[in-house]
């Protein structure tokens, strides 16, 4: 399978499963080439989007040289490069904030963009860098991009939220949009829908369409400890769906998204996926089948989730080398458990065909580490409007192995060729 040069092309770095790949593809973006560092999460991006090519390697360490020369772009324009750089350092006093070690992937954004000369560049990355001392990262980088004198920043640099795109999800990310001195400068897109709140109230003359519930998301799923089958794989084939919304429809392929250029994939009629079952004890059941939708469970700090609000930000946990803790997962709005994968990757914007690593802690990670599809399809459109080019629907595209999603981190390491270890091996149970 080879990228289609009819599309614009895309590079997504610091890529993670794929969600903010997804969002680009369905704006009307070809994702001719992705780099994420940690190759388990590399494995799944290459399971989901087969046609591009997945590198399993560090920002700091590949050249823009080198993503043209192992992918299909070759001496093709790029018109989008996009990603999240990490960073955990805070500004000092009569220090740049950009030179702080913990910062450094900042820095290695900004060079492979400008390596690769792109017509425009999306950064995207946690709401608070807008915020405080951590505001002095977000200019340094303005700063850094400006100083080459072939870019242009869009100001005021943007919050936006994810909810108010479509998006049963709470949650924001600051927005950073860069244009080559020859292209037109892009605008922020427009808000398209009145979010609901995570206690389900409403505004009573909303001026935009309601947004979806999480009921809309998820209320047409099976439940998955139904199957037994889901205590030791998460897939189960033979299952029945509920009637689903006008937002689950859409996810699930059984109605057309008229918004949606993506390259469509093969629908999965009666199969359940992602949803490896989280066994609880009898204490936490009931504890969770009294808390009230809308409010935090007391003992467990879960938010149980309201059905007829929006989602709380779904978060990724901490990788192995800072302690592999687990982020809270919500409780179920109808059952007393927490959510599935699935059902976060509903929240997510994720189409039902879309999989990910078959073990709960790497899902739930390469979910909450993503960006809503809805707000990434938003952001790619402003960006392709600007630059006056109609979408063309993508190809049909085949799925890779299913071996991708299965893969131990020594095998996903093999599997990429990778001669040292990247990430620290985690000491935990299977799920």
């Amino acid at each position: 399978m080879s990228i289609d040069v009819r599309r614009p092309l895309a590079v997504d770095l610091f890529a993670g499963a794929g969600g903010l790949s997804l969002g680009l593809e369905q704006a009307g973006y070809e994702i001719a080439a992705a780099v994420e560092y940690d190759p388990i999460h590399a494995a799944v991006h290459e399971f989901n989007f087969p046609y591009g090519k997945t590198f399993a390697a560090d920002v700091s360490k590949i050249s823009g040289e080198q993503i043209r020369e192992e992918s299909e772009i070759g001496n093709r324009e790029i018109h989008l490069v996009a990603g999240g750089p990490p960073c955990q350092g805070i500004s000092m006093i009569g220090r740049r904030a950009i030179d702080d070690p913990r910062n450094a992937l900042l820095k290695e954004f900004v060079r492979v963009v400008l390596e690769l000369k792109p017509r425009y560049f999306l950064m995207e990355n946690v709401a608070g860098l807008m915020v405080g001392a951590h505001r002095q990262l977000i200019d340094e980088v303005v700063e850094m991009v400006e100083a080459n004198g072939e870019y242009r920043v869009v100001t005021p640099i943007k919050v936006l939220q994810a909810a108010d795109y479509g998006s049963p999800q709470s949650r924001r990310r600051v927005i950073l949009l860069g244009a080559r001195k020859d292209v037109a400068l892009p605008e922020y897109p427009s808000a398209t829908y009145t979010p609901r709140t995570i206690n389900g109230d409403v505004p009573k003359k909303p001026k935009l369409p309601l947004g979806p519930s999480v009921l809309d998301a998820i209320g047409d799923l099976p439940d998955a400890d139904g199957f037994d089958e889901l205590l030791h794989d998460d897939n189960v084939a033979g299952v029945s769906y509920g009637k689903p919304s006008d937002y689950a429809a859409k996810l699930r392929g059984s109605k057309k998204d008229s918004t949606d250029y993506s390259r469509p994939r093969p629908r999965l009629a009666d199969e359940l996926t992602s949803s490896a079952r989280t066994v609880h004890t009898k204490k936490s059941i009931d504890r969770f089948a009294g808390a009230e939708p809308g409010t935090t469970e007391k003992v467990s700090r879960f938010l149980r989730l309201h059905p007829e609000g929006i989602c709380n930000t779904l978060r990724a946990g901490t990788a192995s080398d800072r302690g592999a803790y687990t982020a809270p997962r919500p409780i179920h709005p109808v059952y007393p458990r927490v959510i599935t994968v699935r059902e976060a990757a509903r929240l997510h914007g994720y189409p039902d065909w879309f999989r990910f690593h078959v073990t709960k802690w790497n899902g739930f990670r390469e979910i909450g580490n993503s960006v809503p599809a809805r707000l990434g399809r938003a952001v790619g459109a402003a960006l392709l409007e600007a630059d006056d080019v109609t979408p063309t629907r993508g190809k049909p595209a085949k799925l890779g192995s299913t071996d991708l999603l299965y893969m131990t981190a020594g095998q996903a390491h093999e599997h990429f060729g990778l001669t040292e270890r990247v990430i620290p091996q985690r000491d935990r149970k299977v799920g």
